[in-house]
């Protein structure tokens, strides 16, 4: 329960993983308050002692079922009685009411919108705190979905403007796209809705209330790493939602922690799953599957899994910048979560380089998608990894659920630094 902190914000961790350690690094960087929480404390009654629940991306649908009947009770009872609810992406899909339904806001079907936008968007923006100080309405959507609003009730406090072109629908370019002859073709060949002009003036953030509560619902990262217009608006919403003035500073976390020589086998560990997993990274790259395109996120093409690897490199990555800062945490525990990550690590890459070259041919001889290949062996090994889903199951379901149980432990005791 909610001991010695100065916070107001209760931040939802559970099923968010690469876009969780994103949120907690943007708003620790921005010197944003918080308490991170996890599922099980919103089914013990925690959040009566927050003003406000932030929930960041992720799988919706896998949120609600880490939440379950009773953590989903606990939030409908916190903001009908007063709190507030803000949600980015997945966080804002699970308040909608094809998951907890705090607003009469639909999504729209996967088969009718853009699903694969990412980059840069102008918004048309309506007169509201939460824009106070910001420059040209340009900020970052990833990969969003799309909703359907026809309650007059919910306000909405943007729409999707013109994509900027240096941003990517899948795997393509926009710019270039449109400077070359369009979407019709391309949309044929990938047989998804590719071309940005259908977001335009789609709703992408909203507002309503569910009892005495407000609730705001984004599709826009406000969290994205170096985008002053989005730090803007984290600022605004952190005090919209609490009623309370926030500094806004930029912090050097590295401030926060005194150096240490690592214990020797911690940093063997440590040092051992970095390079399994650059290793990874380095492969796809030098095969064409992804590059950079900003020091936390990929891009890759269509027909691999580029977010899974993305997120385990990133988390793991993180894990061992914590590890050579950070006296808190055990060094046994440690030590044996390093070890159980390891086992699991190991064979996973070994069967995802594997997989990754065998897509890479295959997409020389033929459209592929991450879900569909008329290849047997990489369906198997597809199945093996992630399982038949989207929002992956699979080894990788177990091996990142570890890495992810160690980062929040390691992250946990340094929230209120």
């Amino acid at each position: 329960m909610k001991t010695n902190s100065k916070s107001d914000i209760a931040f939802l961790w559970d099923e968010s993983f690469l876009w969780g350690l994103i949120s907690y690094k943007v708003l620790k960087a921005n010197g944003l308050p918080f308490d991170l929480i996890r599922s099980d404390d919103i089914r013990e009654g925690i959040l009566k002692n927050y003003k406000m629940l932030f929930v960041p991306g992720g799988w919706a649908s896998n949120k609600f079922n880490a939440l379950n009947v009773d953590g989903i009770k606990e939030i409908k009872r916190f903001v009908n009685n007063g709190g507030n609810y803000l949600g980015f992406c997945g966080g804002a899909g699970l308040a909608t009411l094809d998951g907890m339904g705090l607003l009469n806001v639909r999504r729209m079907p996967t088969k009718e919108r853009v699903p694969s936008f990412s980059g840069r968007i102008h918004l048309n923006i309506n007169e509201h705190p939460i824009w106070q100080g910001t420059d040209t309405p340009v900020f970052h959507a990833w990969w969003p979905s799309q909703f359907l609003v026809d309650d007059k009730n919910i306000e909405i406090l943007a729409t999707y403007g013109d994509a900027l072109p240096d941003s990517f629908s899948s795997d393509l370019n926009i710019g270039d796209v449109e400077n070359n002859g369009g979407w019709s073709e391309l949309e044929e060949i990938y047989k998804i809705n590719l071309n940005p002009q259908r977001l335009k003036d789609a709703p992408s953030v909203v507002e309503g209330s569910y009892g005495k509560g407000k609730v705001i619902l984004s599709l826009i990262h406000f969290d994205t790493p170096d985008d002053r217009n989005g730090e803007t608006v984290l600022k605004n919403l952190w005090e919209y939602l609490t009623g309370q003035n926030t500094e806004h500073r930029r912090q050097n976390t590295d401030k926060d922690h005194n150096y240490f020589t690592m214990d020797s086998k911690i940093m063997s560990l440590s040092s051992e799953l970095c390079l399994l997993t650059s290793d990874l990274i380095n492969l796809g790259a030098r095969n064409f599957l992804w590059f950079w395109r900003n020091p936390i996120l990929l891009l890759w093409r269509r027909g691999v899994r580029g977010l899974e690897y993305n997120t385990l490199y990133v988390m793991i990555r993180e894990i061992a910048e914590i590890l050579k800062r950070n006296t808190e945490h055990g060094i046994e525990n440690t030590d044996k979560d390093l070890k159980e990550i390891r086992e699991l690590l190991m064979p996973f890459v070994e069967k995802a380089k594997r997989l990754l070259v065998l897509e890479r041919y295959a997409m020389q001889n033929g459209h592929i998608t991450y879900e569909k290949c008329n290849d047997p062996e990489i369906q198997n090994i597809r199945t093996e990894l992630f399982s038949g889903s989207k929002r992956h199951g699979g080894m990788f379901k177990e091996l990142i659920e570890k890495v992810d149980n160690l980062l929040f432990s390691l992250l946990k005791p340094r929230e209120s630094l």
